[in-house]
């Protein structure tokens, strides 16, 4: 070791990291240096002599592992640290697949589906069963499949189990089994797994294969899993079963940043951790090193609500810093407009970066308002989680042929590449190549590679041209696996015509694609080199696993970096900021309404709340509107009672038309208490919940005295809620509220200057 690195270490963090043997349950509280405990700690291990193969190193995210990774390597050096296993669950379980997934039917080279993958080939699917696609949504199912293999129930268990049958009638789709059914052999056939895949199937050759997990359990003497808390339950098996053996298991994280479970993360397991593993160590990171003060104190008011959770007291020693700041709009546009305005003058005054700012919000659509302020006052923005480069046309067409040379069963990689750049193969001959494949119960290439045997389904001049792309194939694939990943890459953009094709294109789209068809063959170059400077493949194969991996946080890019960004509560977490704002903090839209009622789900909601204060490091900003437009009408919204949770001391209502809200002293509330148990059986669960709309807005002639002075007792008529009577009037003009009995919509709290009323 070069340095002494235990003294870069608090007490809390050094007991962590050098307690090594036998079950630890890491607790961290929102930016107190888990990260580097998990680091130091397998450097601790490293220092201690135990070999570096046999230390196993779980992550959620690639960006996580490759900084750890290199900070071992600077304290233990590249020859020790290079031959650690260390990476997401993902690409780990795959890596495993590869070497034993013969065991399971599968060839060393099959290729691994993303979400774009799986739902081309089940709206295929659904369409060869003659299914309405309009019932039979490929995305729903592909998250019923996705939640079913994540539960480990393979698509015969499926087929087998009432309760599931039973809720799949219900929903009008009682074919689902078959789809499932289809979908599984169709991806077998293309020795290809999805994302779901690559942890079921692990699951299955552990316990079919004892002899594997013997060998694991041996191999892995040491196991540490970061983020612990987004675990879901295909994650945790394997986990446990590697660790069975030796015990020696390090898991981090912090159940009060649990908010994953519409992804199948159980917050269970890290609850549960201390009856797993009974003679467990428990340690407490508590000192945050992000924040101020004031935003670790109000963190802390937000989250002791729960009951469900590991109590820590978390703490800061930087400066103390501004209050919260409460921010008031009258619409949702004016909230657009006060935070872009905010974020402009700050970064002016306080001489900032843009890439200091973050939008934080609790659903997707809300981002088309701060959008369009943004663009207004020419501040830089990108929305994190957008388009992801690699979901790029251009890009996924180039990568298909990638596949197709190295594993040619691939039937998506096929359906792109047979046709493009065009060679006058169209969609009915593809179509019978299919129809042939699925009646013999083979691929699709094996058809291609014998098309000559089926001279009643294609003429001469088809069979011609299937020829010639079989040829095509053929010759791009010809030693892919002994040259590095950059030269063959290169051979296949040319070769197969696509380089030829966006060159020419003269339009400003064609010209974009051009570029990042040049930008990822730049990409495969720096890989190709930076692999053979660590020692690791170098080939197409191996390039190919490390993309079909790649997480939204890797996805980042240089010109990204100095702009505001906009972005989801749930893909905040990990990420910080120096000033963040948390728009839409509104009864009607966080907490989310499909929480409402249910305890277990408001206290993932204040979770989410938690996650998303403890983002800011300098200054955090929560605003609301007090009218929203839903659907075409101007709704009155009310403030979310998450704000009213918050220790009003630690609060600054920065608007002059704020009111302050009144302070709540918790005492507990026992009846929403968590209790600590094995969640209901798939699919039960809120996240099943069909949610029913009211129809297209549209509009009419429907002439609304907006002058008139009403008071309570008036009779009145609304174009959409039809006759009622105002029960109460609160405010003054202009942003005076009524609340209208309809007959017909109940009780309705209306602007009244945009509500159109007409007296009766």
């Amino acid at each position: 070791m070069i340095y002494n690195y235990l003294d870069d270490l608090n007490d809390a963090q050094k007991q962590a990291v050098i307690h090594t043997d036998g079950p630890s349950l890491v607790i961290a509280g929102a930016g107190a240096g888990k990260t580097r405990v998990l680091t130091y700690r397998i450097a601790h291990l490293l220092s201690k002599g135990i070999a570096a193969p046999r230390i196993l190193a779980l992550t959620f995210t690639n960006k996580a592992a490759r900084e750890m990774k290199e900070r071992i390597t600077s304290i233990a050096g590249f020859e020790i640290a290079r031959w650690l296993w260390m990476g997401t669950f993902h690409s780990i379980f795959a890596k495993i697949l590869r070497i034993e997934g013969n065991r399971l039917g599968y060839k060393s080279n099959y290729t691994i589906y993303d979400s774009t993958d799986s739902k081309s080939l089940i709206r295929t699917i659904i369409r060869e069963l003659n299914l309405d696609d309009n019932i039979y949504k490929p995305g729903v199912i592909a998250c019923r499949i996705s939640n079913a293999k994540n539960n480990l129930i393979t698509a015969a268990m499926y087929a087998e189990n009432i309760s599931l049958s039973e809720y799949d009638r219900s929903v009008r789709m009682p074919l689902l089994p078959e789809v499932y059914r289809h979908y599984a052999s169709r991806c077998f056939k293309s020795n290809a797994m999805d994302f779901d895949d690559l942890l079921l199937n692990t699951n299955i050759l552990l316990k079919d294969f004892p002899e594997v997990l013997e060998k694991y359990q041996e191999k892995f003497g040491y196991i540490l899993v970061d983020e612990y808390q987004d675990t879901n339950y295909s994650q945790y098996l394997i986990v446990k079963q590697l660790a069975a053996a030796h015990q020696n298991i390090c898991v981090v994280g912090d159940d009060a940043q649990s908010i994953y479970s519409f992804r199948g993360a159980r917050i269970e397991n890290i609850l549960e951790f201390r009856n797993d593993y009974p003679g467990y160590q428990l340690f407490k990171l508590e000192r945050n090193y992000r924040s101020t003060q004031t935003i670790v104190n109000a963190a802390n008011t937000i989250i002791e609500r729960n009951e469900g959770q590991i109590r820590k007291t978390v703490y800061s020693e930087n400066e103390p810093g501004e209050k919260i700041r409460i921010m008031e709009a009258i619409t949702d546009s004016e909230e657009g407009f006060n935070i872009a305005s905010d974020i402009f003058d700050k970064r002016l005054s306080l001489q900032l970066y843009w890439s200091d700012f973050a939008i934080l919000y609790r659903t997707n659509a809300q981002s088309r308002i701060f959008e369009e302020t943004l663009r207004r006052k020419n501040i830089p923005y990108k929305i994190y989680g957008g388009l992801s480069f690699y979901e790029r046309k251009e890009i996924k067409d180039i990568l298909a042929y990638f596949r197709m040379v190295i594993n040619p069963s691939d039937e998506e990689a096929l359906k792109r590449t047979i046709n493009y750049p065009r060679r006058g193969i169209g969609d009915t001959t593809v179509s019978k190549v299919f129809e042939l494949a699925s009646g013999a119960g083979v691929s699709p290439w094996m058809i291609l590679q014998e098309t000559e045997k089926y001279p009643g389904h294609f003429n001469a001049g088809t069979i011609k041209k299937i020829l010639l792309y079989r040829e095509l194939i053929a010759t791009l694939s010809e030693g892919w696996d002994k040259v590095d990943a950059f030269r063959k890459a290169r051979e296949i953009a040319f070769g197969s015509g696509i380089i030829k094709e966006l060159r020419d294109g003269k339009s400003p789209e064609e010209i974009s694609r051009y570029e990042n068809l040049e930008e990822l063959l730049n990409a495969i170059k720096i890989f190709t080199e930076s692999a053979e400077t660590n020692g690791e493949p170098a080939t197409l194969d191996a390039y190919l696993a490390n993309v079909a991996l790649l997480t939204d946080q890797d996805n980042e890019k240089a010109e990204d970096r100095e702009k505001v960004t906009l972005m989801t509560m749930h893909s905040a977490k990990g990420l910080e900021f120096g000033h963040v704002y948390v728009a839409g903090m509104e009864d009607t839209l966080f907490p989310s309404p499909l929480s409402s009622g249910n305890p277990r789900e408001i206290e993932e909601e204040r979770r989410l709340f938690y996650v998303a204060v403890t983002r800011a490091k300098k200054m955090a900003t929560l605003s609301y509107a007090l009218n929203r437009y839903k659907w075409g009408n101007l709704e009155r919204c009310n403030p979310s009672r998450f704000l009213r949770e918050i220790d009003q001391k630690f609060l600054d209502y920065a608007h002059p038309r704020g009111s302050k809200f009144k302070s709540v002293t918790f005492t507990g509330n026992k009846s929403s208490s968590f209790r600590e148990e094995a969640p209901p059986p798939w699919p039960a669960g809120s996240r099943l919940k069909r949610v029913v709309r009211s129809g297209p807005v549209t509009t009419s002639t429907f002439d609304g005295n907006q002058n008139d002075e009403y008071k309570e007792g008036d009779l009145v008529e609304h174009e959409r809620f039809g006759k009622g009577e105002i029960i109460t009037l609160e405010g003054e003009s202009p942003n005076m509220t009524a609340t209208v009995d309809f007959l017909t919509s109940g009780k309705k709290k209306l602007l009244l200057r945009f509500a159109k009323l007409r007296r009766v």
